[in-house]
């Protein structure tokens, strides 16, 4: 659902064609990606298939290796991931978003083009078992030894931990938050698979690292500029997890009006009810209006504007969306989507785990309400 990013002629035959293209991968690679799935599993061939087709660089250069897309290219490629239930690049785009706003030329060489290409993995380790969105609370440190510094802490909830090349560390300095690139195959690195109830094609470990030695040249920003370096990034991502979310939303309530629009209810079909159609009408128009939030912070990024406030909400809306057409899903197809083998379970989790990424509905609201109450005209209501 492109209401405002479609109108562009040109923009509408590239998403036309990607539509048709990952709709025609989901399809050709379904039972793979559901195996995978069940089986708590991240497919790096299908991954890598991804990449080399071009979707999981649409931020990157093609010099780089990339599409070279921007924010919209982004936000579709993340919606159609979501639409067919495919293995996402979410970690990916974050990994070179965090590159190539604050990369250095030699870093840029070792890494972009990798992960661009699906040929490098990347994570990125910040949560921990008692600091998630809290950096306050963070306890990894980073000190200085020499011109290195030696990286200690453990890392939860890392969505491919296991199964990464390099991952981007966040500590604590003596001067404050800094993040580095850590070459995973260093020595004093520990991972251990978990399994998280959703998003399993890109499954969730726990990460140590004790006492690991990396070169300054391994940093990436300044040191105590972490803080910058996450919200740079994650003011842009968060487009990404309400686009998979649009996407999942959609995924749940398409396949179930297929089957209700010829499930049989004595001389009638499930879809001819009015109580049924009004859920229809209310999870649609739930996806379209978080559709809407999305475009028009992808559009205005284009501009150069701020986006904060925009992805924000089109975040919160989009786990709205999500959640109330994953519900109508399940109104419409009743007894039938109580089962694993069908998809609509599998969709909901990774709709839990969505809600969560990149900041919940709660610190989504606390944003927004502060960005309401600071600005004099509270952000256009006066």
């Amino acid at each position: 659902m492109y209401p405002t990013l479609g109108t562009d002629p040109e923009r509408r035959a590239w998403i036309d064609a990607t539509v048709k293209e990952l709709a025609a991968f989901g399809e050709r690679h379904r039972t793979e990606l559901d195996i995978a799935n069940r089986a708590n599993k991240f497919p790096r061939e299908l991954y890598g298939e991804l990449g080399r087709l071009g979707y999981l660089g649409p931020l990157v250069p093609a010099e780089w290796g990339g599409l070279g897309g921007g924010v919209a290219e982004y936000a579709v490629i993340s919606e159609e991931v979501g639409r067919h239930g495919l293995v996402s690049g979410q970690i990916a785009a974050q990994g070179q978003r965090w590159l190539l706003d604050w990369g250095t030329d030699e870093q840029k060489q070792r890494w972009l083009r990798g992960i661009a290409t699906g040929e490098i993995v990347f994570s990125e380790c910040i949560s921990e078992k008692n600091a998630g969105s809290s950096f306050k609370a963070m306890k990894s440190t980073a000190v200085r030894d020499g011109g290195d510094w030696l990286l200690s802490g453990s890392k939860t909830h890392i969505n491919l931990g296991a199964d990464c090349d390099v991952t981007l560390f966040y500590a604590l300095a003596e001067e404050g938050l800094t993040c580095f690139l850590v070459d995973m195959t260093r020595p004093g690195i520990r991972t251990h698979v978990t399994r998280a109830i959703g998003l399993r094609l890109i499954r969730t470990a726990d990460v140590e690292l004790d006492q690991v030695r990396v070169p300054d040249a391994a940093r990436l920003g300044p040191v105590g500029g972490g803080l910058q370096t996450f919200l740079s990034t994650f003011n842009v991502s968060r487009l990404g997890n309400a686009s998979e979310l649009i996407g999942l939303g959609r995924r749940s309530l398409a396949l179930a009006l297929d089957y209700a629009s010829t499930r049989e209810v004595g001389d009638s079909v499930v879809t001819d009810f009015q109580g049924i159609q009004w859920t229809v009408a209310d999870a649609w128009t739930a996806l379209q209006a978080a559709s809407l939030a999305r475009d028009d912070a992808a559009v205005a990024h284009a501009r150069g504007e701020d986006i904060a406030l925009r992805t924000t909400t089109a975040k919160k809306l989009a786990i709205a969306a999500a959640d109330q057409a994953s519900e109508a899903a399940y109104s419409l197809v009743g007894g039938h989507g109580l089962y694993f083998d069908t998809p609509y379970t599998d969709i909901l989790n990774d709709i839990k785990v969505l809600k969560v990424a990149g900041g919940s509905t709660e610190i989504m609201r606390n944003f927004i309400a502060r960005r309401v109450l600071k600005d004099p005209g509270h952000e256009g209501l006066a």
